[in-house]
C-alpha cells in the first residue's frame, strides 16, 4: 500500500469533501432558509433530495458504467460534482439550489463504490479491509471536521462561501485522480444480470428492511439538529460549532469501535446502538437546554448514528455475496433511502406545526421498528445462516 500512498490520500480527499457536501447542509439549513426565503422545512428538502437522487440515481449510474475503467470513470464523476456545486454556489433562488443538489448527490454513490473497489483492488490480500478503511476514513472526517467547520465559515462569511472551498478540494481531487488512478480491472467480468439476483435474497431484503424502516428515524431527527440546537440550547455560532463537532468526534469513536464487530455479532450489536438511539433521540430537545449536558447528547447521538453504520453496512456487504461490484453502491444507496424517508418525515411533521418535541419522539418509534426488524433478521439467521459462508 505504501506504493499507492499518494492515491489513498486523494481517495481519502475525495470522499471527505463529498462526504462533506452531503451532510454540511445540515449545518447551515437556517442560514440558507434565510437567504433563499423559504422555511426551516422547506429548506430540509435539500437534505431529502440529495438522499433520494444518492438512492434512486446512483445505482443506476452504476449499472450503466459498469464496463467503464475506473481510471476514467472517477475523474467524470468528479467533474459531475464540480458542475453542480458550482450551479449551487451561484443559485439564484430555492429552486435552482435544489437542482444542484440532485445533480451533485449522482454521483455519490457510484464514486464511494469505485473509490473502494480500486482501494480493495490494488492492496495486498492481508490489506484489502484495511485500504476500504482508508477511503471511508475520508467520509468520517467530514462529519467530524468538516460539517463543523462549514458550519463555522458559514456563521462567520455565507453559506455560497461553504460551497466554494469544497469546488476547491473537488478541483484537486480530480486532478490527482487523472494523474494517480491506475487502469485496473475491477472484476473479470461484470454480469449485470448476476448482480440483481441480489434482490432475491432474503436476508439482503430484511437487512434492508432495517435500515429503510429503522433507521430512517435518526434523519428525522438529525435533519433539524442544527435549528433545534439554536432554538433551545444557551450556544451561539461557536458553540453550535462545537456541538456539531462533538457529533463528529462521537462519529468517529463509534465508528472506530463498531467496525471492528465480527460478522457474528453485527445483529446483537444493533440492538445496543438502537437502543443508544433511541434514548439519546427522545431525549434530545430537553437535555441539549443545559450548556455541558447539550455536548454530551450530541456526542451521544454521534456514536449512536455512524456507530449503527458499520453494522449495518458489513451485513449487506458480507451478505451480497451475488453482488460484488454493486455491493458497496448498493449500501450507500438504501442508506439514502433511509435519510430520504427520515427527512421527508421531518420536513412534513415541522410543516403541519408539530413542535421539536413531538417529532423527535416520533424519530425515536422509528428506532423502535428498527429494532423489532432485527428481531426479525436474528429469527431468519439463527435458521438459515451459517456467519463462515460469506468468508
Amino acid at each position: 500500500m505504501k506504493d499507492n500512498k499518494m492515491l489513498f490520500i486523494i481517495f481519502m480527499i475525495g470522499t471527505f469533501t463529498v462526504g462533506m457536501a452531503e451532510y454540511v447542509v445540515t449545518g447551515l439549513l437556517t442560514q440558507i432558509a434565510d437567504d433563499m426565503k423559504v422555511s426551516i422545512s422547506s429548506a430540509g428538502l435539500l437534505i431529502s433530495v440529495y438522499a433520494i437522487s444518492v438512492a434512486l440515481i446512483g445505482p443506476l449510474m452504476r449499472i450503466i458504467t459498469l464496463k467503464v475503467h475506473a481510471h476514467r470513470l472517477l475523474p467524470i464523476l468528479v467533474a459531475i460534482f464540480i458542475i453542480s456545486n458550482l450551479v449551487g454556489m451561484l443559485a439564484p433562488n430555492f429552486n435552482v439550489l435544489l437542482l444542484s443538489r440532485l445533480m451533485s448527490a449522482a454521483m455519490h454513490a457510484p464514486f464511494f463504490g469505485v473509490c473502494m473497489s480500486v482501494a480493495a483492488t490494488v492492496a495486498p490480500p492481508a490489506k484489502k479491509t484495511q485500504a476500504i478503511a482508508l477511503v471511508q476514513a475520508g467520509l468520517t472526517i467530514a462529519v467530524m471536521l468538516g460539517v463543523p467547520f462549514g458550519s463555522f465559515l458559514g456563521g462567520f462569511a455565507n453559506w455560497r462561501v461553504v460551497f466554494g472551498f469544497m469546488i476547491v478540494l473537488a478541483i484537486i481531487t480530480m486532478l490527482g485522480m487523472i494523474k494517480f488512478v491506475p487502469n485496473v480491472s475491477l472484476s473479470a467480468e461484470a454480469n449485470i444480470s448476476k448482480e440483481l439476483t441480489v434482490f432475491k435474497n432474503p436476508h439482503i431484503l430484511i437487512v434492508i428492511a432495517i435500515i429503510v424502516f429503522g433507521y430512517s428515524g435518526v434523519f428525522t431527527t438529525y435533519t433539524f439538529m442544527e435549528p433545534m440546537i439554536r432554538d433551545f440550547s444557551p450556544f451561539k455560532i461557536v458553540g453550535l460549532t462545537v456541538c456539531l463537532f462533538m457529533f463528529g468526534l462521537g462519529g468517529v469513536i463509534g465508528n472506530l469501535i463498531t467496525g471492528n464487530v465480527p460478522e457474528d455479532k453485527l445483529t446483537k450489536n444493533l440492538y445496543l446502538t438502537f437502543l443508544l438511539l433511541f434514548v439519546t433521540i427522545i431525549l434530545f430537545v430537553t437535555v441539549i437546554q443545559n450548556s455541558i449536558l447539550a455536548l454530551i447528547i450530541c456526542f451521544l447521538f454521534g456514536f449512536g448514528t455512524f456507530g449503527t453504520t458499520p453494522l449495518l453496512n458489513s451485513k449487506i456487504i458480507l451478505s451480497a455475496k451475488e453482488a460484488p461490484l454493486l455491493a458497496s453502491t448498493l449500501a450507500a444507496s438504501i442508506f439514502n433511502v433511509a435519510n430520504f424517508l427520515g427527512a421527508i418525515i421531518g420536513s412534513i411533521l415541522l410543516s403541519i406545526g408539530l413542535p421539536y418535541v413531538q417529532i423527535t419522539l416520533i424519530s425515536g418509534g422509528i428506532i423502535v421498528l428498527g429494532m423489532l426488524l432485527n428481531l426479525v433478521n436474528q429469527l431468519y439467521e439463527k435458521k438459515h445462516i451459517t456467519f463462515n459462508e460469506y468468508s
